[in-house]
């Protein structure tokens, strides 16, 4: 039995949900988010259930080790160095500079095994860490089957933001981008898995109603491109399953998103923050249809090769029987 305790309401828990679908004897337990705030709480989640091994995030991992039960933490993100308090608030940076430190270092040196989900993430960690201990890097997987391309007729183009509404995400940055994108162009953004307020009304900024993960296939074929404007990624899960879809994407430059998008190529990777060069990208790509096609069939491509379920599901299988 392989458990895996990890807060809901992230791209976190979506994967390891998604290893619980697929592996056998892989259990999640998922909890409130709010559970954090006094983490002692956490301790009694699954203590009743004798398992082999425990895998989950790095930040409240000691409150969930046992002793002879090999610990492996997967990191999904990195928060703790300087860049990120730009975009965190003030409770945050507290949190993020003191006791999520200090739970996170604790964390590396009682893991048996430390993966990561890019090798962004994984060279970020060793650097920021100083870990002599290797990480190793397992991309997050999409399921091709059920993330792909469909035919859409419609006179205006859709542009999907996917995520929380958080500067991180750099969600602060659309109304500005949808001030200059043309006419015929439609921004539509969700909330995230994270309730947030929508953003200011605009006639081409249009938020959707919560949407669940099962769900998300349906809202990627009924767009023609994806924005991703975030100033931090682990990895990029949204990118990676729009890309599953054959939709080109202009994100940010930065941390991870190079390893999913080849810029010119898969789509354009744009400054951090650069609103005017997102919507020059969008409209570029609004304005050219063979350049939407061409770019979605190889993000396609490129996750049939690099990014697929079973790859994934085969890393952390393979780390799995190497340690139990």
């Amino acid at each position: 039995m392989i458990l895996s305790p990890v807060a809901r309401n992230n791209g976190a828990y979506v994967v390891h949900q998604t290893l619980a679908r697929h592996l056998a004897d892989y259990r999640v337990i998922g909890y409130h988010p709010y559970r954090t705030l006094f983490p002692p709480s956490l301790w009694p989640l699954g203590r009743r259930q004798t398992v082999d091994l425990i895998h989950t995030t790095p930040d409240y991992a000691i409150f969930h080790q046992r002793r002879d039960v090999p610990l492996v933490i997967t990191f999904h993100g990195y928060v703790l160095d300087d860049f990120m308090r730009a975009y965190s608030g003030w409770a945050q940076r507290l949190h993020y500079a003191t006791d999520l430190a200090w739970f996170t270092r604790l964390a590396v040196n009682k893991a048996t095994a430390i993966t990561a989900v890019s090798h962004f993430t994984a060279h970020w960690v060793q650097q920021h860490l100083r870990l002599i201990q290797p990480v190793t890097v397992i991309y997050n997987g999409v399921d091709t089957d059920k993330f792909q391309p469909q035919p859409r007729h419609s006179p205006y183009i859709h542009v999907l933001f996917s995520g929380n509404l958080k500067p991180s995400k750099g969600a602060h940055w659309l109304p500005a981008i949808a001030q200059r994108l043309s006419p015929r162009i439609r921004l539509y953004y969700t909330c995230g898995l994270a309730a947030k307020k929508p953003l200011p009304m605009a006639d081409n900024l249009l938020p959707i109603a919560p949407v669940a993960h099962d769900d998300m296939p349906a809202l990627y074929q009924n767009a023609d491109i994806l924005l991703f404007p975030t100033v931090r990624e682990g990895f990029g899960l949204a990118a990676a399953e729009a890309m599953a879809c054959g939709l080109p994407v202009v994100a940010s430059d930065c941390s991870a998103l190079p390893e999913l998008i080849d810029h010119g190529r898969g789509g354009f990777l744009c400054p951090v923050g650069d609103v005017v060069c997102f919507a020059k990208k969008i409209n570029q790509l609004a304005d050219d249809a063979r350049l939407r096609a061409s770019m979605g069939a190889y993000n396609r491509a490129k996750v049939e090769r690099q990014f697929t379920l079973a790859r994934m599901l085969a890393g952390y299988q393979q780390l799995f029987a190497s340690l139990i």
